[in-house]
Formats: C-alpha cells, sequence, structure tokens
C-alpha cells in the first residue's frame, strides 16, 4: 500500500479491485455472482406477489416473510452489480460519496433483516406459546409498527457513519482491495484517528445484531420449553416444523457473518481474497437461499408457487 504524505490532499475517488489476487478469474467468479443475483431477484420478488396476492397469507409470519424478501432484494441490489461491474467491465472506479452510500445500505439493511429475524422468532414464539391469543397479540397495526421501528432502528444506527466518514482526510492509498465498501475497511485508508468509528461501529454491532442474536436465542429457549412440555407427539413434531425454516435462515444470515467476522480478527495469516470471498458470501447466501428455504419447508407458500408457475399441474 503507497502512503501519501500528509499534504491536506484526500482522495475523493477510489478503485475497488474486486477479489484481489484472483483479478485473472474474475470472469469464472462472476458466474456464481450473477446466478445468486438473479435467483435472489426472481425468487424474493416472487415470494413478495405470492403474499401480496392471496389473501390466505396475509398472516403475520407471511408479512414479516415479506418484509423479508424486500430487504433481501435491496442488499444484494446495493452490493452484486457494483461486482459484476468490476468482473466483467473492470469499471472498479467508485466516488466517495457513491462509496459511503453504498456502504450506508448495505449495512443498514444487513441490520434490518437481523430486525426482521428477531421478530419473526417473536412470532413463532407467540404462535406455539400462546396460540389462542396470536391473532389478538400480532394484530396488523402492530406489525406495521414493528415495521417502522425496524426501518428507523436500522437507518438511524447506521447514519452517523456518513458523518463519521465524510470527517476523515483520505491521503493514503485509494485502492479498495474488496467488491464493496465497507465501514472500517474505508477508514482505515484516511490519515486521521478513526478510534471513533471502530468504537461506533462497535456500538452498532453490539446494540443491533448481537442483541438480536441474544434475544433470538432466548425466545427459541423458551420455545423448547413449551414444545418439550406437549403431550402430543404430532403436536410437538408439528411445532418444530413451524420453526424449522426460520432456523435454516437464522443460521444462514448470522453463521457466515460470524465465521467472517472471526477469519478477520484472528486469521491473520489467512489471504486476503479469502477475506472478501467469505464478506460476499454473507451479502450472497441469504437473498438467494431464503426464498428457496421457505418456498421449500413451508407447504401454503410451496403450493401457491406451484399454483402460479404450473397452473395445469396444479
Amino acid at each position: 500500500m503507497v502512503t501519501v504524505n500528509h499534504t491536506g490532499v484526500s482522495h475523493t475517488v477510489f478503485r475497488l479491485l474486486g477479489i484481489p489476487g484472483l483479478e485473472d478469474q474474475h470472469t469464472w467468479i462472476s458466474i456464481p455472482f450473477f446466478i445468486s443475483y438473479v435467483t435472489a431477484l426472481l425468487g424474493n420478488s416472487l415470494l413478495i406477489f405470492i403474499i401480496l396476492k392471496k389473501h390466505s397469507l396475509h398472516k403475520p409470519m407471511y408479512f414479516f416473510l415479506c418484509m423479508l424478501a424486500g430487504a433481501d432484494i435491496v442488499l444484494s441490489t446495493c452490493a452484486v452489480p457494483q461486482a459484476l461491474a468490476i468482473f466483467w467491465f473492470c469499471a472498479g472506479e467508485i466516488s466517495l460519496d457513491r462509496c459511503i452510500t453504498q456502504l450506508f445500505f448495505i449495512h443498514s439493511t444487513s441490520i434490518s433483516e437481523s430486525g426482521i429475524l428477531l421478530v419473526m422468532a417473536f412470532d413463532r414464539y407467540i404462535s406455539i406459546c400462546y396460540p389462542l391469543r396470536y391473532t389478538t397479540i400480532l394484530t396488523n397495526s402492530l406489525i406495521g409498527k414493528i415495521g417502522v421501528t425496524i426501518f428507523l432502528r436500522s437507518y438511524g444506527t447506521i447514519f452517523p457513519i456518513i458523518f463519521l466518514l465524510k470527517r476523515l482526510t483520505f491521503c493514503r492509498s485509494n485502492i479498495l482491495p474488496h467488491t464493496s465498501c465497507e465501514h472500517i475497511g474505508l477508514a482505515k485508508y484516511s490519515c486521521n484517528d478513526i478510534r471513533v468509528n471502530i468504537w461506533y461501529g462497535f456500538f452498532v454491532l453490539m446494540s443491533t445484531v448481537i442483541l438480536d442474536v441474544m434475544l433470538i436465542f432466548i425466545s427459541y429457549m423458551l420455545i423448547l420449553h413449551t414444545v418439550f412440555h406437549i403431550p402430543s407427539q404430532d403436536a410437538r413434531h408439528k411445532a418444530f416444523n413451524t420453526c424449522g425454516s426460520h432456523v435454516c435462515v437464522i443460521i444462514l444470515f448470522y453463521g457466515p457473518g460470524i465465521f467472517s467476522v472471526l477469519t478477520e480478527r484472528f486469521g491473520h495469516h489467512i489471504l486476503p481474497h479469502v477475506h472478501v470471498l467469505l464478506a460476499s458470501v454473507c451479502i450472497l447466501a441469504p437473498p438467494m437461499l431464503n426464498p428457496i428455504i421457505y418456498g421449500v419447508k413451508t407447504k401454503q407458500i410451496w403450493d401457491q408457487v406451484t399454483h402460479v408457475l404450473f397452473p395445469k399441474v396444479a
């Protein structure tokens, strides 16, 4: 990395390298990126269409799933087209403002998804532990308020990062070894003290994602406690089935992220392109696989998908 002397010059244009060290393989790497993006767009759009169109699916569980599908579309659209432009056209040049805008939407949408997974766990908790009060607790009004709260929390916590980055002077290298912009990944190229950025990023992580994981864990402990006290084995099996899809999506969302953070923190011997690929999996995998998981494991959705795509068979 080339370091520029403190001359007061601040870079306003950066260059994203894509997958550092694998530039000659970018064409091949673009194939899974493209397939995952098309799958995410089609799968999540179909999911939203079916849920909004079919009155029988106008239930809290499916409204939350609709929110998750919308967040998946935004998340993949914020990152994948930029990566494909790098892979196909070597168009990695990006302005500082556009870079900050991209990381703002990537980070805030990720926090939104975490919040949606939390309220989906709450939905399963109410459904299993208080089935008779389910419809009276999760009213359409409450669902709307929950959606607004998730939106305000995710965008509100990330919004200060815009000003934390705009105050910095980027006098170091303007080469970013990644497919997209990231808060600390961009901040470390400044000549300023970025401890405020680091501590605020830590605060955001603890007050959103880590808190969500803890509350999801508590929800499922309460769910398991209730399920194991159900006398009927069939009823227990049905209760587990209603949580199966959600648990798969939780593992898919948090698993790669936790692994990526651990390798970033402790895997100093791991090659840079491995870190970038792991970070890309965190963005690529959930939007692509979430609609598939819910489509396959949720009978009501599978029936509607079959009816829409194969009407004669249905």
